[in-house]
């Protein structure tokens, strides 16, 4: 399994689409094996969920995203988990323990007059 966080000076980022970076594990029975924070390459209709699919994440888990990203990471067999808050290595250890995270709701107003974020 490869995880993708939408990070921000490791801490899982709010806003998916324009977080500074991503933090990548791979993970193989609950063991992390890998951990990488790679630049994120730049905000793009439909271009993040394209470029982390071909980087062979699995599972994407940030603090919010819009409806659009969601659903193009699905497509793709993607997981999301939205609403998260915290610090990437305290998650990370929690979804491994627990086997999963609860999405719930997206830390962002997609839709609000004025104000968007990123993974349109």
């Amino acid at each position: 399994m490869k995880i993708a966080f939408a990070s921000d000076n490791g801490s899982v980022a709010g806003h998916f689409g324009h977080c500074p970076e991503f933090t990548i594990f791979d993970v193989e029975e609950k063991r992390i094996k890998e951990r990488k924070v790679i630049p994120n390459p730049g905000h793009q209709p439909g271009f993040l969920p394209r470029f982390l699919g071909d980087l062979g994440v699995n599972h994407i888990i940030a603090g919010g995203m819009g409806p659009a990203a969601v659903n193009l990471f699905k497509e793709r067999d993607i997981e999301v988990t939205i609403g998260v808050q915290g610090r990437v290595d305290d998650v990370i250890e929690m979804f491994l323990r627990d086997g999963g995270l609860k999405s719930g709701p997206s830390m962002c107003s997609h839709g609000t007059e004025g104000h968007s974020c990123g993974g349109h």
